[in-house]
């Protein structure tokens, strides 16, 4: 049995940084992962802390670990499109503490399981553009944000009028094996229990919006290539209005951890019966 806790969107929130932590103490899981969306918006000031990253989050981490020793668990981590990409060297230069590895557009391997990781989303409404890109095609959706009209805290590294998930995708998995994988992908799969926003009745030119606002390129890639288990976040309403918060694509299990309330959401399993996954709020 390999315990594993899965958290997305936390969003800088202590409150539920300290109840994770708790959980991690007592239960002692094996694996966490975390979907992104990890810190404050815009970089807000939480508590007495100038800098999120490396007086909060990076210290409490690096004191876990030295509590629990042997039993701390492996973290798997990406960040989200809320997340300032000048956040990133940070997060990875933490890495070198043991107390977590970064892995958007990596994979790595973790027992008889290989993991991949992959923040960016499709193009959205919001003002920051650092993680997003063009889904399966050089389209930007009705009521969405181009990027012209955004902002990010880095240049990017890549051609954003031609880059697409799609082709990211396909370039991270080429020539893999994926039946014993995991993908951390913060953008759940387009049309899905896991994807429905809040946006009935709004109109753009006098038609209605997509309700569904995740990646086409994420759906496609599961029902083609069925991995293991895909972990999402993003998209915090969608359980409540859906009323789930996993679905299955032939042999692939998909979750979000997301949630619109005020509570910690952790989704928990043994990763070799993702099925059998429970939700807690706590």
């Amino acid at each position: 049995m390999t315990k594993c806790f899965f958290v997305s969107d936390l969003h800088g929130f202590t409150d539920r940084y300290a109840k994770l932590l708790n959980e991690i103490k007592k239960e002692t899981p094996d694996v966490v992962f975390f979907g992104g969306d990890l810190l404050p918006h815009g970089l807000r000031k939480t508590g007495n802390f100038d800098n999120f990253v490396s007086d909060f989050l990076i210290p409490k981490f690096v004191s876990l670990k030295k509590e629990l020793k042997n039993r701390y668990p492996e973290i798997f981590l990406i960040l989200g499109n809320d997340d300032f990409r000048s956040e990133e060297k940070k997060i990875i230069e933490a890495g070198r503490l043991g107390i977590w590895q970064y892995i958007h557009f990596k994979k790595v391997e973790f027992a008889d399981y290989k993991i991949f990781g992959y923040t960016y989303v499709p193009v959205t409404p919001f003002g920051i553009k650092d993680w997003e890109k063009y889904d399966i095609d050089i389209k930007v959706r009705p009521g969405c944000l181009p990027f012209s009209k955004g902002f990010r805290t880095v240049p990017p590294a890549y051609d954003i009028e031609n880059s697409t998930i799609q082709n990211d995708i396909n370039k991270l998995t080429k020539g893999e094996e994926l039946s014993q994988s995991v993908f951390i992908f913060h953008s759940p799969p387009y049309n899905t229990y896991l994807d429905r926003a809040w946006l009935d009745g709004l109109l753009v030119d006098n038609l209605p919006i997509d309700v569904h606002v995740g990646s086409v390129a994420i759906r496609q890639f599961i029902e083609e290539k069925q991995p293991l288990l895909t972990l999402h976040g993003h998209i915090h309403e969608s359980t409540r209005l859906t009323g789930f918060w996993k679905q299955q694509f032939g042999k692939t299990i998909s979750i979000n951890a997301s949630h619109d309330g005020p509570e910690l959401c952790t989704v928990k399993f043994d990763i070799e019966e993702p099925e059998n996954a429970e939700r807690f709020l706590l």
